[in-house]
C-alpha cells in the first residue's frame, strides 16, 4: 500500500521512524497519566493494584478487539511472525519470561513504566534502561548469544497449532474470550471511566502498530518488518543506533523509543510532576542493578517485554506470546514473595525498643 500513498521523499524504512514516533508520543503521555504498569497489576500496594489492573486488562481487551479485527479485514496476518512458529523455544520462554518477571519486581517497574519515569527525572529509572539495553543487546549479538541459542534449540513442535487461532472455534471465539475476561477484570477494578478510556485509547495503539507497519507501510521493494509497541528490541537497536548513528540508521524502535520519552516528559512537565530522583543506598543500586541485567537477559529469549510479548503479543493470539506473558506474571509474583519474606525476616530481627 505504501506505493499508493504518493510519497516521494521518504522509504518505507524511513516512514516506519515517525510511525514509531507518533505511536511512542501517545503511549508515553497516555502511560504517563494512567500510570500503565504490568507490574503495579500484579504486585503493586494493595489499594493500587486493582486499579493498575484495569488499566492494563483494559488496554489489552482494546488490543486484542482492534487487532483481530484487522486480521479479519484481511489487512495483516502473523502466518511468518515469531509468535507463531511452529517450533516453540519453550524453554527460552519460560526461562526468560521467568527472569524479566523477576526484574521488573527488583526494579519496581516494567520497561515501559520505567521509560515513563525517566521522562520525569527519575535516574534510577534511566540507570536500569541503560543497564537493560546492554544486556538485551548482549543476549541478541553479544557474549550472552550462546545462552540464548542453547536455549531456544529446545523446542516444542506445535505443528499447525501455533496460536488459538488454530483451535476448535476459532480466532473468533478465543480473541473473544480474552477481550471479555479482561473486560470484566477492567470493569470491575474500581478504575475511574476517565482513566479506563485513555488506558483503552493506549490498547487501540497496539493494532495502529500492526496495521501501519503490516499494510500502510508495507512495500514489495523495500520491506520493512510488521511490528507494534514493544521495548526489548526497541532498545537494544536505539543503544546501537545511539553509538554508531553514522553507519547504523534509525528505525522504527528507535523512533517508538524516542516517542515515547518525549510524550511522557510534556505531560510530566504540564502536570508539574518533574522531579529528580536517585538511588539512596548500594543495596538499592545493586537491587535495580541485579534487576536490569534480568530484564535485558529475559526479555530476548521471551521473545518481548511484558508490553512486546504482552499487549502486543496476546493479541496475536499466538502460543509463544501467551507463555511469555504467563512466564514474566509467574516470575514478578513469584519474585515478590521472596521479596517481601526477607523484608518480614528483616523487620522481625530488629529488637523492640
Amino acid at each position: 500500500m505504501f506505493e499508493e500513498l504518493g510519497f516521494e521523499t521518504l522509504t518505507a524504512p524511513q516512514a516506519a521512524i515517525w510511525l514509531g514516533v507518533l505511536l511512542g508520543l501517545g503511549f508515553g503521555a497516555l502511560a504517563q497519566v494512567t500510570r500503565f504498569c504490568l507490574r503495579r497489576s500484579l504486585v503493586g500496594e494493595p489499594g493500587e493494584r486493582r486499579s493498575a489492573a484495569g488499566v492494563w486488562t483494559i488496554a489489552l481487551a482494546v488490543a486484542v478487539i482492534g487487532t483481530q479485527a484487522a486480521v479479519a479485514m484481511g489487512w495483516i496476518g502473523f502466518g511468518e511472525h515469531r509468535f507463531l512458529d511452529p517450533n516453540l523455544p519453550v524453554l527460552a520462554i519460560a526461562i526468560g519470561g521467568l527472569a524479566f518477571g523477576a526484574g521488573m519486581v527488583l526494579t519496581r517497574g516494567c520497561v515501559s513504566r520505567l521509560t515513563v519515569l525517566v521522562a520525569g527525572g527519575n535516574l534510577r529509572a534511566l540507570t536500569v534502561l541503560l543497564i537493560f539495553a546492554i544486556s538485551a543487546h548482549a543476549t541478541l549479538k553479544g557474549v550472552l548469544s550462546g545462552v540464548r541459542t542453547g536455549l531456544g534449540s529446545v523446542t516444542l513442535p506445535l505443528g499447525e497449532t501455533t496460536s488459538l487461532a488454530a483451535l476448535p472455534g476459532g480466532a473468533l471465539l478465543w480473541g473473544g474470550l480474552i477481550a471479555v475476561a479482561a473486560l470484566a477484570i477492567a470493569l470491575r477494578s474500581g478504575a475511574r471511566p476517565l482513566q479506563l478510556a485513555l488506558a483503552a485509547a493506549l490498547g487501540l495503539l497496539v493494532p495502529l502498530g500492526w496495521v501501519g507497519t503490516g499494510y500502510v507501510l508495507y512495500d514489495d521493494f523495500d520491506p520493512i518488518a510488521m511490528q507494534s509497541l514493544s521495548f526489548t528490541l526497541p532498545y537494544a537497536d536505539t543503544l546501537f543506533w545511539t553509538v554508531a548513528a553514522t553507519s547504523i540508521p534509525a528505525s522504527f524502535g528507535v523512533g517508538l523509543v524516542g516517542g515515547t520519552v518525549a510524550g511522557a516528559l510534556v505531560l510530566t512537565v504540564l502536570r508539574r510532576e518533574f522531579r529528580w530522583q536517585s538511588f539512596e543506598t548500594p543495596a538499592q543500586t545493586g537491587r535495580y542493578v541485579l534487576g536490569a541485567l534480568l530484564m535485558g537477559f529475559g526479555g530476548v529469549l521471551a521473545g518481548g517485554c511484558s508490553v512486546g510479548a504482552g499487549l502486543s503479543g496476546v493479541p496475536t493470539l499466538g502460543l509463544a506470546a501467551i507463555l511469555a506473558l504467563a512466564s514474566i506474571a509467574a516470575g514478578a509474583l513469584a519474585t515478590h514473595r521472596m521479596v517481601d519474606a526477607r523484608r518480614v525476616a528483616a523487620t522481625a530481627a530488629v529488637p523492640a525498643e
